[in-house]
């Protein structure tokens, strides 16, 4: 009878934390799949080209200390395929020390903005809108290449009014020369470009990345001082308001991957602490009654991956270690020498990575363990309030 007492429980905890990582990674990749089919096949409707004339876009590039990068930057952006007449072109360099401006000052055509102060990306966004003389703002890091036809591959989705914001695909960049480091951030941004096609297809994109989204100009909002994550939190804030967010595939930016694992950790880390700060910033998307698709999609895209699921993983080994010493079940032996093969491959790979070795077999086990680990060190950071928004930018590696 206390052999029930004891393991009743912990077999409750088991499933339920097996069933949150298995919905939070596969589960709901494989719902929402199917929810889009559903849709499609009920929606029989052919989409016809629409043809509309072109709007004049502003493309807001924010650098800082990108003197290595930032010409490569502006001939990439001039190589654009759309009319220059209707493109605007704000380049802001705040707090940069370096050559960057001078370098820009060489183009007359990007309008210049710098200030010595360095107050964040985010000031640096909030005060370029101000100089925007567009509907639609299209925001790019300055160390990604555009494609040449993004800008058309974005503006497409404008006629509809209900589309406040669209988000471009982000690209890892790899070589036969790329670092291990890279190797794992590949794979993981290859699913969630599929996830984020998907989302869109059913109702919204959950978010954009800050290397290329556009948005509305009377939809942006200014973000809080001190926001970590600001493309996440605007890009939503415009769901906030009653638009979706449209994902374009055809629309991309490319970036080389971090130069180690050093760096990508330190990367990971402030996007988690800025997860914590998003919820709270976002909080109306719990909201079920008033959003009940997109925060359906919120919780199960994003807020799973950054609360429950981490903690599912603790609370999966931990049950299952003890059950395994107390249940006379096969099932609970062999799934803990699943696990602690999975994570021993984990750490092998963790360990290759840092020496630069690498290994196919040990990606996906690798960074999956390296995510969840950077979430507990996010939240601690997020915590202790131990995250500036003024961050030392990640190094990226550097190819010929």
């Amino acid at each position: 009878m206390h052999l029930i007492n004891i393991t009743d429980p912990l077999k409750m905890i088991f499933w339920i934390s097996l069933f949150v990582v298995f919905y939070t990674y596969i589960g709901y990749g494989l719902l929402i799949w199917i929810l889009v089919g559903i849709k499609q096949l009920l929606n029989n409707k052919k989409n016809s080209a629409t043809v509309f004339l072109l709007p004049k876009i502003s493309l807001v590039v924010a650098a800082y200390n990108e003197e290595d990068y930032i010409e490569k930057k502006i001939l990439n952006t001039l190589q654009l395929d759309y009319p220059p007449e209707l493109l605007e072109l704000i380049f802001i360099t705040d707090g940069s020390t370096d050559r960057t401006q001078e370098i820009i000052k060489q183009y007359p055509q990007i309008k210049l903005l710098h200030l010595p102060e360095r107050q964040g990306k985010v000031a640096a966004m909030n005060r370029a809108v101000k100089f925007v003389n567009s509907p639609i703002i299209i925001f790019c890091d300055a160390n990604t290449e555009l494609n040449k036809e993004c800008i058309r591959e974005i503006i497409k989705h404008y006629p509809d009014p209900k589309v406040g914001a669209v988000a471009g695909e982000k690209k890892i960049l790899s070589s036969d020369k790329a670092k291990a480091a890279g190797s794992g951030e590949g794979i993981y941004w290859k699913y969630e470009s599929f996830l984020k096609k998907l989302d869109s297809e059913l109702y919204s994109t959950v978010g954009a990345a800050g290397e290329l989204f556009s948005i509305r100009k009377e939809l942006f909002e200014e973000a809080p001082p001190g926001t970590i994550i600001e493309d996440f939190v605007q890009s939503l804030r415009v769901c906030v308001k009653g638009y979706v967010v449209r994902y374009e595939p055809l629309a991309f930016a490319s970036e080389a991957p971090s130069a180690s694992i050093r760096e990508e950790m330190k990367r990971k880390i402030r996007i988690s602490a800025g997860a914590f700060q998003a919820m709270i910033l976002l909080k109306e998307l719990f909201n079920v009654f008033r959003f009940p698709v997109l925060s359906f999609q919120f919780i199960s895209h994003r807020i799973l991956r950054w609360t429950l699921c981490p903690l599912a993983l603790v609370t999966l080994l931990t049950a299952n270690i003890i059950l395994a010493l107390t249940d006379d079940g096969e099932f609970y032996h062999l799934f803990l020498i699943c696990q602690l093969s999975f994570y021993l491959l984990a750490i092998v790979g963790w360990v290759y990575a840092n020496r630069d070795i690498k290994v196919k077999l040990l990606y996906i086990p690798f960074y999956f363990f390296f995510m969840n680990a950077a979430v507990f060190l996010g939240f601690a950071r997020y915590i202790r309030k131990k995250q500036s928004v003024l961050w030392e930018k990640a190094a990226r590696q550097k190819f010929a």
